[in-house]
């Protein structure tokens, strides 16, 4: 049997999926060490117990000044914007995904408008951002709209347009009017790619979550992690940046789930 036909069992698959991570961690404990050792007070790569220290902290002890627990009120502040930005997100998304999907007038006058904004750097448009919305929440949240709403629109459009036109002549045949074939043929169809899209969404929009945080915020997983950095305490950013990934990783394991169980028939579960 070819390599490329092997498939790995149940073990070494287990064991293959953890090499990378055991061999980044052993890299950085190796590091950490030679550090050091020619410095002790070295700030660079704090030791793992050390970064085990500060995350309990970090987790569990109120802040001196206002009471709480820091981590969680950034936390929560963080989510609150990426729920709003990608929420918007998905709903115009969906919206205009159908329109240029299954209208020839409207994917005649957006189609190329979407593609032309897709190629402009989100992150450029930040200070036109602070300069039109201010520097409070809706500019953060725009940014997240505009870094990600394009490619999800061009994505969900795609996946109308490819839907078999035997199903929409069909419904047609039926009596179907255009209204009825957007919500009862073509936004099934849209459902799971739209599922698939959030999830490869998550990252830009974290990217750009981060970045307007850092430049304009008073709370914030972003905020925290650049106010500290004047301080070199990376035992508190590699924290953040450990809970940040571990956020999006739980996150993508919930839209998969969701997938998988809301649609089981769609190549998107698998």
């Amino acid at each position: 049997m070819r390599f490329i036909n092997r498939r790995p069992g149940l073990a070494l698959g287990v064991f293959l999926a953890a090499l990378p991570f055991v061999a980044v961690l052993v890299a950085y404990i190796i590091g950490s060490q030679m550090r050091l050792a020619e410095n002790p007070s070295d700030k660079l790569l704090p030791a793992p117990a050390t970064i085990a220290q500060t995350a309990e902290r970090l987790f569990t002890t109120p802040d001196k000044r206002s009471g709480r627990i820091l981590l969680w009120h950034d936390t929560a502040a963080s989510l609150i914007r990426l729920a709003l930005g990608v929420g918007i997100s998905a709903v115009l998304a969906v919206i205009f995904g159908l329109l240029i999907g299954l209208q020839p007038h409207m994917r005649a006058a957006f189609s190329g408008f979407v593609s032309v904004v897709s190629m402009i750097p989100p992150l450029a448009m930040l200070p036109i951002l602070f300069i039109v919305f201010g520097l409070g929440e809706t500019s953060k949240v725009v940014l997240i709209v505009v870094g990600i709403l394009p490619f999800m629109i061009r994505d969900l459009s795609q996946r109308v347009i490819e839907i078999p036109r035997e199903m929409i002549v069909k419904a047609e045949t039926l009596g179907a009017s255009s209204g009825v074939i957007a919500l009862r043929v073509a936004l099934p169809q849209l459902l799971p790619r739209l599922i698939q899209a959030l999830r490869l969404s998550l990252g830009p929009a974290w990217l750009f979550l981060i970045a307007a945080e850092a430049i304009a915020a008073d709370q914030g997983l972003g905020y925290r992690i650049f106010l500290v950095r004047r301080y070199l305490a990376m035992d508190v950013i590699l924290t953040y940046v450990a809970w940040i990934t571990a956020l999006a990783f739980a996150m993508d394991l919930m839209l998969r789930w969701l997938s998988r169980r809301a649609f089981p028939w769609s190549e998107a579960a698998l």
